[in-house]
């Protein structure tokens, strides 16, 4: 085996996720650390309402760029298939493609992002004394989102092959001088929340010229060759078809996340900085589970690439048990430690307070959402994207509208946090009960039961 690379089609399948998965769950978490330096920052040097607007732009941040970020998904699943299959040719197109693909969408998101900012937050109801900062957060963050999703692409491209090494040591620097530039912008420059979103974005633009670097000097398939950097329609077919439902998947979970945002707006910003630092601790414990679900989607592509389908039948049941106990371990954690983390980001016992409820709300099973999301990528990584679009919608997003627009706007003992977070885990268990069912039934119908 080459260097920088795991070939998952041979091998146990648990050794190879494991392999797979801890560097890209190290590196995502400190990828979330980028804004977790932010709220921490300005929650303790610029006040609460510095920590309720860069908290309460998240769930729209994550709306905006999903869709590209999905994009980026299906060029993980493209390539990972084409590496499987060793098809060199298209591999190679796959690489110029995707990097081509990075630099459009992070133009499109920055007009969309600087010029849409205001209209959506007032949309969202952002209290009026947080509108003003909340705003020029958005527009300092997406006027450098293009590095973002330069940085984005070039990883997925890396993780195609199971180098999840590479970018695990990119974002340990990028971290690092995110912390140290958001320190040094808040405390001696007294840039509030301009200064937290230029240090992230600073941060990105360093690990987007590492990643084309790294790519520009691969001696394989992989090979960024800026001489014949070009758009191929047959790849980019490929890409979209698998990467826009996976994109919209993530803008349904995310405009989910808007209205419930919305609905937390509505208690004031003691409650809107609680939830903003409990749902980022929260983050932590998705990102670990996350990375896990990318290994079982890049498993599935090789695999499928390789026409080794006996190995992608095994891996719904060994993936299941290892993102169960990851989760109850992690999740629970967090619970029991959840005073001390929220006092990181707050001295203020109320908002303390606040953000306990969430996380125990949330993180007490939150293994059940680890579990819908290894399904949901098991099923992307075998070509079957637009499926657990669907299913997310309704299963997912669609129960928690559903409970908003009823019974927690028209009961009023049904009117608070705890009945507008219990959403969460009821959604999840009926969402990955359908996408097991749907698994089981493709797998027999393409590939048949081999016993």
């Amino acid at each position: 085996m080459k260097k920088n690379q795991i070939d998952m089609t041979e091998g146990s399948i648990a050794a190879k996720l494991i392999a797979f998965s801890v560097p890209l769950v190290i590196s995502s978490i400190l990828q979330l650390l980028f804004n977790a330096a932010d709220i921490v920052v300005v929650g303790r040097f610029a006040g609460d309402n510095s920590l309720a607007a860069v908290g309460s732009t998240a769930s729209l941040i994550h709306m905006l760029v999903n869709l590209f970020t999905g994009l980026a998904t299906g060029t993980t699943v493209v390539a990972a298939n084409y590496f499987g299959a060793r098809d060199k040719e298209r591999l190679h197109d796959t690489v110029q493609t995707s990097m081509i693909l990075s630099l459009w969408s992070g133009i499109i998101l920055t007009v969309v992002g600087i010029f849409g900012a205001k209209r959506i937050l007032l949309m969202m109801g952002s209290p009026e004394e947080v509108l003003p900062l909340a705003q020029l957060y958005l527009k300092v963050y997406f006027a450098g989102i293009t590095a973002s999703m330069v940085y984005n692409f070039g990883s997925a491209l890396l993780r195609a092959k199971g180098d999840t090494q590479r970018p695990l040591v990119i974002l340990l620097i990028a971290g690092v001088i995110n912390v140290i530039l958001n320190l040094f912008f808040v405390i001696p420059l007294k840039m509030d929340v301009a200064g937290v979103a230029l240090a992230t974005v600073l941060s990105q633009v360093f690990a987007a010229i590492v990643v084309v670097v790294i790519l520009f000097h691969e001696k394989d398939d992989f090979h960024l060759d800026l001489k014949h950097l070009r758009l191929n329609n047959q790849v980019f077919a490929r890409i979209v078809r698998i990467g826009v439902p996976a994109g919209v998947q993530g803008i349904l979970f995310s405009f989910s996340n808007v209205i419930i945002q919305s609905s937390v707006n509505s208690f004031g910003p003691i409650v809107i900085a609680g939830n903003s630092a409990g749902s980022n601790i929260e983050g932590f414990v998705w990102t670990s589970m996350n990375g896990l679900s990318q290994g079982v989607m890049t498993f599935a592509g090789q695999n499928l690439g390789a026409g080794k389908t006996e190995r992608i039948r095994k891996l719904p049941f060994i993936s299941q048990v290892m993102v169960i106990v990851e989760g109850l371990v992690l999740g629970n954690i967090v619970v029991f430690f959840s005073p001390q983390l929220l006092s990181l980001y707050t001295a203020s016992p109320d908002v303390i307070a606040e953000g306990v409820i969430r996380i125990k709300m949330v993180c007490t099973l939150y293994c059940l959402c680890g579990m819908m999301d290894c399904m949901a990528n098991l099923l992307r990584g075998i070509g079957h994207s637009f499926l657990p679009m669907v299913v997310t919608f309704f299963g997912a997003c669609g129960i928690r509208l559903l409970w908003i627009f009823t019974g927690f706007r028209f009961i009023e003992r049904f009117h608070n946090m705890k009945s507008l977070l219990v959403t969460y885990p009821v959604s999840w268990s009926i969402t990955w009960i359908v996408l097991v069912i749907c698994f089981a039934i493709i797998y027999k119908k393409e590939f048949g039961v081999k016993e």
